[in-house]
């Protein structure tokens, strides 16, 4: 826990699980709450922020309704309250000690006529492997404790330059789930293990699971997350979460610690499918150091354009049943779902992926090879404490039983044994990996149906978590997209026993605005999102 002036705020909110204990580490970063502050010139009432969106703050604020400081203060009261202390979600890894000065600058710049961009006052939360300038970027691990770099991320300077609030970092799994085959989902030597907020013992999933369970908690306003396979798609959909993955290059890689080029990306992840189109329209931009960026810099795209009741009339999606047929309650929510498609005047039909998955084993021999080759360039380049994998793989040794307790770094070791992104082996696989999931997977199902975009459930309930075995996964559908480095979007369209179940979008490249458009109709036919109870265990 932080120092008990975070008991304040959670005692003024009303808290019902202040007495409850846990583990996890004390945040960094910590200052007293001002709840005194909420409302101040007007009638001093705590600001409920659950189930907020930040479209809707926004529009307080443009009224003069609500500040960013009112707002910043309120989240930060709200993380003292269920992250630190009641159900200790440990979601949240670190705070910005800038936090409340920066959103009374921009509340000052705001009277002074001046309003930076779309999101100028919203409190964002950043997940621990992007840079923030001033806070430890960690990938979740010890190692990298102490490791501030001095410059924003590319997609965190856009954050900034639009006006948002950069209140916290998210813990994630350690080193975006690549240290161990055995790795548990939401576990990182340096945070803890971040619980799902929807029922405590089961598991957050994906590596930007801290960033999952703080969003669908309203610990803060919108989140980005970072997926090479599945990050941000599965804790999104765990989570009753709009997230998206975009192309690949379309969002700034640069200050992001890495896996794999071909396939890593940053995305929104939000409460709202408008919130998510708000946030990609900050951080779509091409940046000229991105090797995956557009060739060609056209007009800022604002995607809430496409956010349309009707934009499912009269599309063509495709049903990917080979992802189906593993869960009951899966299969029942996504029969469901498909009516709904179908009601809103799109045409269905099934469709099948000759390459379904066999795109695994080579895409597994691409991030070995460039997780290598990333990695040590962006310690170099960062100035971090340890200048490579090697370097790295030695500490941990070193200092194994505060780092490895659960599990080991059987990844790092395969990594390090191999050679340069030259070798013949990393070349083959990398063809065919992008040749499986993307010429002859995705985009031949795309082509060949005449179809707008596939459609299937996002993934199965989440698992109880297990430090033991690792994680359970029992289905996904978004590994085409992620490998051939094309979009996806996942919506919440019901619940499994309580546990939210998402239902994804997936396109062709630079499609990021037609799916919003089809996720943003689908979502307001279902309204099928529900806020976190925090059970702690299933009881039905």
């Amino acid at each position: 826990m932080k120092t008990s002036q975070w008991m304040v705020g959670a005692a003024l909110l009303g808290a019902a699980w202040v007495g409850a204990c846990g583990g996890g580490t004390a945040k960094s970063g910590a200052f007293p709450t001002d709840v005194s502050s909420i409302g101040r010139g007007r009638a001093a009432i705590p600001l409920d922020v659950v189930e907020l969106s930040a479209a809707d703050a926004r529009e307080r604020m443009a009224k003069g309704t609500l500040t960013a400081r009112e707002l910043t203060q309120a989240y930060l009261d709200r993380i003292a309250q269920i992250d630190d202390a009641g159900p200790r979600l440990d979601a949240v890894i670190e705070l910005s000690p800038r936090a409340l000065s920066d959103a009374e600058a921009l509340d000052a710049e705001r009277r002074a006529g001046k309003v930076r961009g779309p999101l100028h006052g919203i409190p964002v939360l950043i997940k621990d492997n992007i840079d923030v300038a001033g806070m430890v970027n960690s990938a979740g691990s010890l190692a990298l404790a102490e490791h501030r770099p001095k410059e924003d991320a590319f997609l965190v300077a856009r954050l900034r330059a639009a006006g948002a609030v950069i209140l916290g970092k998210t813990n994630l799994s350690e080193w975006a789930n690549f240290r161990s085959t055995r790795a548990t989902s939401g576990w990182s030597s340096r945070g803890g293990q971040t619980k799902n907020p929807y029922v405590l013992d089961r598991n957050p999933c994906g590596s930007s699971s801290g960033a999952g369970a703080a969003i669908a908690a309203s610990l803060g306003a919108i989140g980005v997350g970072t997926e090479t396979d599945g990050s941000i798609l599965c804790p999104s959909a765990v989570h009753g979460l709009v997230g998206l993955k975009p192309t690949v290059g379309l969002v700034s890689r640069r200050g992001i610690i890495p896996i794999s080029i071909s396939q890593d990306t940053a995305g929104p992840m939000a409460r709202t499918v408008t919130d998510a189109a708000l946030l990609l329209t900050v951080l779509a931009a091409v940046d000229p150091s991105d090797p995956a960026a557009p060739k060609e810099s056209g007009p800022p795209t604002d995607y809430t354009t496409f956010l349309k009741p009707g934009a499912l009339r009269g599309k063509r999606l495709g049903v990917l049943r080979q992802a189906m047929g593993d869960h009951p309650d899966v299969d029942r929510a996504a029969e469901a779902s498909i009516a709904t498609l179908r009601a809103l005047g799109a045409e269905v039909v099934d469709v099948e992926m000759a390459t379904y998955h066999r795109w695994n084993k080579p895409e597994f021999t691409v991030m070995l090879y460039e997780f290598k080759d990333g990695l040590n360039a962006y310690l170099r380049r960062s100035g971090a404490p340890h200048a490579s994998l090697e370097a790295l793989i030695a500490w941990n040794k070193a200092h194994a039983e505060a780092v490895m307790p659960f599990f080991g770094q059987e990844l790092f070791e395969k990594a390090a044994a191999l050679g340069p992104l030259t070798d013949a082996e990393y070349l083959e696989a990398r063809e065919a990996a992008r040749r499986l999931a993307g010429k002859e997977g995705l985009l031949a199902v795309l082509d060949g149906g005449k179809l707008d975009a596939i459609v299937a459930p996002s993934m199965a309930p989440a698992w109880l978590t297990d430090h033991v075995l690792g994680d359970h996964f029992v289905s996904e559908s978004y590994g085409a997209a992620a490998v051939a480095g094309t979009p996806s979007i996942t919506v919440p369209m019901g619940d499994s026993h309580g546990l939210p179940l998402g239902f994804a979008f997936m396109g062709r490249a630079y499609s990021e605005g037609e799916l919003l458009g089809m996720a943003f109709a689908f979502e307001q036919a279902t309204k099928a999102r529900r806020a976190p109870t925090f059970e702690p265990t299933l009881r039905r």
